[in-house]
């Protein structure tokens, strides 16, 4: 892995959500689901930097400009009895690729992960993205090709949510 030598990777701060969400566009622009795209700033500050953040965002910048983002948040193992690190997010700029920056991203992940003594970190890719899954083929991620990811969203989850009718 060579990254650029003028890359820094920190944490994101509140005054970052604008670049969070430029960066969240842009990813699925790429993945062709912008029209899913909902979150705005102000939903972005409250749930990333208010009093009980849900994620985190690791912010790669190449001569000070922003080209890359990480978005995680911490799963959890009960086979393992540990947290883990779950990768919601990454991205890289189209025209700051083939430098390292992904790679660096993804190693300083694994540096979070280990750091803070979790038991794995995971992650999520779309079955086309062939550049996506060779990449992480190439950092020795191993596909989980037995498990299938399940969501509920919208009124389906409303629906559920409507079985258990007490409070919890």
């Amino acid at each position: 892995m060579t990254a650029d030598t003028d890359l820094s990777i920190r944490f994101a701060v509140a005054a970052d959500t604008p670049v969070i969400l430029a960066f969240i566009k842009d990813l699925a622009e790429y993945e062709k689901l912008s029209h899913e795209v909902v979150a705005d700033e102000a939903q972005l500050r409250a749930t990333l930097f208010g009093t009980r953040p849900a994620a985190e965002v690791l912010i790669a910048e190449a001569g000070g400009e922003p080209v890359g983002f990480a978005l995680f948040f911490q799963s959890y193992s009960t086979f393992l009895g540990k947290p883990g690190l779950y990768l919601e997010d990454l991205f890289v700029r189209p025209q700051a690729r083939k430098r390292g920056i992904g790679a660096a991203l993804m190693s300083a992940l694994a540096r979070l992960a280990v750091q803070r003594d979790y038991g794995r970190f995971e992650w999520s890719v779309l079955d086309w993205n062939a550049p996506a899954l060779d990449f992480y083929r190439s950092l020795g991620a191993a596909p989980m090709s037995e498990w299938t990811v399940q969501r509920l969203t919208g009124a389906p989850l409303a629906q559920l949510a409507e079985k258990w009718p007490h409070a919890v």
